[in-house]
């Protein structure tokens, strides 16, 4: 049986593997500028860390902006891509948006992705733009 969880990260060290996860996803894989992936929200957004086998394979935060959550820096580790944790990464960023009592999330998807949002419940808002030199829509779905 594989072992899988996800969990709010709590302290420098899980902040520090999360930065490390997305650095190798969105600078190293992606090619985002390291000066770009880090921003002023790390400290007030909260993060998680999804495990497998033990080890910290993917990560993502959530902050709330107009009300709303807004899912940001989602991301695994190449080998991990096949094991559904995506979909743990989006479950637990919306429990935790449901829990300060929000409604409604978005997030910008990259272009590549957006039909894994919409297995999830998630509409396209807009057209294509891009950020960080990627592909993305705005997307959102309604929690209740």
């Amino acid at each position: 049986m594989i072992s899988v969880e996800a969990l709010r990260v709590t302290s420098q060290e899980e902040l520090d593997e999360a930065f490390n996860i997305r650095k190798a996803v969105f600078v190293e894989e992606q090619g985002v500028p390291l000066e770009d992936e880090f921003d002023e929200h790390e400290a007030h957004a909260e993060h998680i860390l999804v495990y497998f086998e033990g080890q910290a394979v993917g990560t993502g935060r959530m902050r709330v902006v107009d009300d709303i959550a807004k899912l940001e820096r989602i991301c695994l580790l190449a080998p991990y891509r096949k094991y559904g944790l995506g979909k743990l990464i989006i479950k637990t960023l919306e429990q935790l948006a449901s829990e300060k009592g929000l409604t409604k999330t978005k997030l910008h998807g990259q272009t590549h992705a957006e039909g894994f949002y919409h297995k999830l419940g998630y509409e396209t808002k807009s057209p294509v733009f891009m950020e960080d030199g990627i592909p993305h829509v705005l997307m959102v779905k309604n929690l209740v």
